[in-house]
């Protein structure tokens, strides 16, 4: 469920009064994403989506956000594009939330992405790195890093179903993952949360990126290990290097990775699974029972970190150089 805030008729007349993009043909509630409420807006000129921003999301990070989705697609990413109103405005009031409305992007997710699309995926992940080049909107990663231990601490397992120590257990790998975090790798603004639910396809071809809610500033290749953790382990949580090469393949294609960038994939790799896990872990606790959304398993990036443990250079990934 991602519709928290419903539509009035009066609401949605008055939202529509402040564009030119046609006569409404129907509104639908998407039920993909956990963060915000988004909606198909059809109208008859064109089909548009239609994004409620719900509490969860910092209402300062809108400029940021609507702004890499605009520079994004005015160099050549397929991704949501905003849409200004009548004068000159994206973001708007709408239901009592701050909202905004967008381009569609035709295409389904890949819930089980193949080598072809790992490919694809490199390769846009690329580009984008290379497009942000001259963005120069800055947002800092408030999941990043010098998150983690705050976030770990604040947990309180006292009682929970998981693995008793796990906490404990958690703490020293991260102490370990913290003590050999890279420092001055190329930065750029990158996506954060580029899972296969956030990629569209139409058969093996991708047609665009969409949700860039945690879009920020960091470590380029941390963006890749994020997607290597995403896209790379299959539903038995066995790892598919198969996938990885075609992925890495794909950005190397575009953006060939640095010697320091290669070096430092595994530890990369552990930091992108200690923040899901961590994520995650605090959800699974906190989340109320009578929730609408249901909170992700922690121990399926707990069991992805203990493989990126075990990684001892680049060549685990498939990258050979």
């Amino acid at each position: 469920m991602a519709v928290y805030t419903t539509i009035a008729d009066d609401e949605l007349a008055a939202f529509m009064s402040r564009y030119d993009i046609g006569q409404v043909i129907s509104l639908a509630g998407i039920a993909e994403g956990v963060e915000n409420s988004n909606f198909l807006l059809r109208t008859d000129r064109n089909n548009y989506i239609l994004t409620l921003y719900e509490k969860r999301t910092n209402a300062a990070d809108l400029p940021f956000f609507m702004g890499l989705m605009d520079h994004l697609s005015a160099h050549g990413i397929h991704c949501p594009a905003p849409i200004t109103d009548k004068s000159g405005q994206i973001l708007q009031q709408v239901a009592g939330r701050p909202g905004a409305l967008f381009s569609f992007l035709n295409g389904v997710t890949a819930h089980q992405p193949n080598v072809v699309k790992c490919r694809q995926l490199g390769g846009i992940l690329a580009q984008m790195h290379q497009a942000t080049a001259d963005f120069t909107m800055k947002r800092d990663n408030a999941l990043g890093p010098q998150g983690w231990q705050p976030l770990l601490d604040s947990i309180d397992d006292s009682q929970t179903d998981l693995p008793a120590g796990l906490k404990s257990e958690a703490h020293a790998v991260l102490q370990d993952i913290l003590a050999d975090w890279p420092e001055g790798l190329p930065e750029t603004v990158i996506h954060a949360d580029l899972f296969p639910n956030n990629v569209m396809f139409i058969g093996d071809k991708l047609t665009g990126v969409i949700d860039f809610y945690f879009a920020c500033h960091d470590i380029t290749a941390y963006d890749l290990a994020i997607c290597l953790n995403s896209w790379c382990f299959e539903a038995d949580g066995s790892f598919n290097v198969t996938k990885s090469a075609a992925l890495l393949a794909g950005y190397d294609a575009v953006r060939p990775l640095q010697s320091d960038e290669i070096a430092a994939l595994p530890i990369l790799c552990r930091g992108a699974a200690m923040r899901f896990f961590l994520t995650r872990f605090y959800d699974w606790i906190n989340t109320p029972k009578d929730a609408f959304v249901k909170p992700h398993d922690p121990m399926e990036y707990w069991s992805k970190l203990r493989f990126h443990l075990r990684a001892t250079s680049a060549a685990s990934y498939g990258y050979w150089s």
